[in-house]
């Protein structure tokens, strides 16, 4: 039974596995996550965000397949059960919305308008790609493989159909996933089985996956060649890029965020009272570790170190934590920033671009410290 969530409409609305989210999209589905919800190193399905691009299809198991085809010597079709019996893998990784902050750039971006609660970290399990065209008898000379899933557009909706370089197809970490958090994989996010590119940009994680092409080069279809794509040279805010000058989103940017206090604006400051304050939240970095966060409390004047979490995985978010004692009552602006291992350190405001992708701005959240 699923939880009445509040729409935009303030209409109360059902998603099964769901509760207490954000609802951009009740059809199809585009489910944010509160960010004070997001308190764990992994997050609860039912906390976890959902970006549907076609209407969620309704897949028998008992008749699903995947198949491997293209330029293989083997060809696969493979039940549920038949991928179950091959060799599991599990990996912690953090899934993004390449949209994720679209709502903060200005001026303002057409499109969903995601804040900060387009991202979630689960520990996926499955089988992994490179298995897969192994065991396909994969031509050396493929340089791609396309995924395809059982959802399809209504009228003239193309199909959603992703390209991934067979550098990542290979990486021992890309898989099909068949479970989540330790239980089979949710219809919502792609039963029986998903795309994984740890990493990368949402988009690139394919649900419902029931078809992978292996090919000398990319799909040319919407959501690969025109779709998903950032300027390859900075753009003024309001401008426009020339399509040659785009190319494909990979891997993710590195970010930094607060989930306590979970929020709070010019307008409608998060308040707090005297004595010590916790602060808390999480890192991430693409492909890249999360080597150091930084807080400020007086708007960037000084910065000192935050608390990493225990859990250090290459593709997961990190847990940061700090305690703070206000120095006294008034209003305060609290800054978060991040450093990967590959030295990347969030900017002081991200590259505004016409698709809103990718915000990474060093977070700011103001506060009022009540005596």
């Amino acid at each position: 039974m699923g939880l009445p969530l509040l729409g935009q409409t303030g209409r109360p609305l059902v998603f099964p596995g769901k509760r207490s989210m954000l609802v951009h999209n009740d059809f199809p589905e585009d489910l944010e996550a509160p960010t004070e919800s997001l308190d764990s190193f992994l997050t609860p399905v039912e906390r976890f965000f959902v970006r549907q691009h076609l209407p969620r299809p309704r897949v028998d198991v008992g008749q699903w397949r995947l198949s491997v085809e293209g330029m293989v010597s083997r060809p696969l079709t493979l039940t549920l059960d038949e991928l179950l019996k091959l060799p599991q893998h599990k990996l912690p990784a953090t899934l993004e919305c390449a949209g994720n902050g679209r709502g903060y750039f200005r001026p303002s971006i057409p499109g969903l308008q995601w804040t900060k609660g387009a991202v979630g970290t689960a520990e996926w399990g499955g089988v992994r790609v490179a298995e897969l065209l192994q065991r396909a008898g994969m031509d050396g000379k493929a340089l791609y493989a396309s995924f395809d899933g059982a959802d399809v557009g209504a009228g003239q909706t193309p199909d959603f159909v992703r390209s991934v370089p067979m550098r990542k197809c290979l990486d021992a970490d890309t898989m099909i996933a068949l479970t989540m958090n330790g239980k089979p994989l949710p219809e919502i996010h792609g039963a029986p089985a998903r795309l994984i590119v740890p990493g990368w940009d949402g988009a690139s994680w394919v649900k419902w996956v029931t078809r992978v092409t292996v090919a000398a080069e990319a799909d040319k279809g919407f959501y690969f060649a025109t779709a998903y794509k950032y300027p390859k040279l900075p753009v003024a805010p309001g401008g426009a890029a020339r399509p040659e000058d785009m190319e494909v989103i990979e891997a993710m940017p590195v970010k930094s965020m607060f989930t306590s206090p979970g929020g709070g604006t010019a307008a409608n400051p998060a308040r707090m009272r005297m004595g010590r304050v916790p602060l808390a939240g999480f890192a991430w970095g693409g492909e890249n570790r999360i080597a150091r966060v930084e807080v400020s409390t007086d708007g960037g004047a000084r910065w000192l170190d935050a608390t990493l979490g225990k859990e250090d995985f290459r593709f997961a978010w990190r847990q940061w934590r700090m305690e703070w004692t206000p120095p006294g009552a008034g209003y305060f602006t609290l800054c978060v920033r991040a450093t990967d291992s590959a030295g990347r350190t969030q900017p002081i405001e991200a590259a505004w671009n016409p698709s809103g992708y990718l915000w990474n701005s060093i977070e700011r959240i103001a506060a009022v410290v009540e005596g």
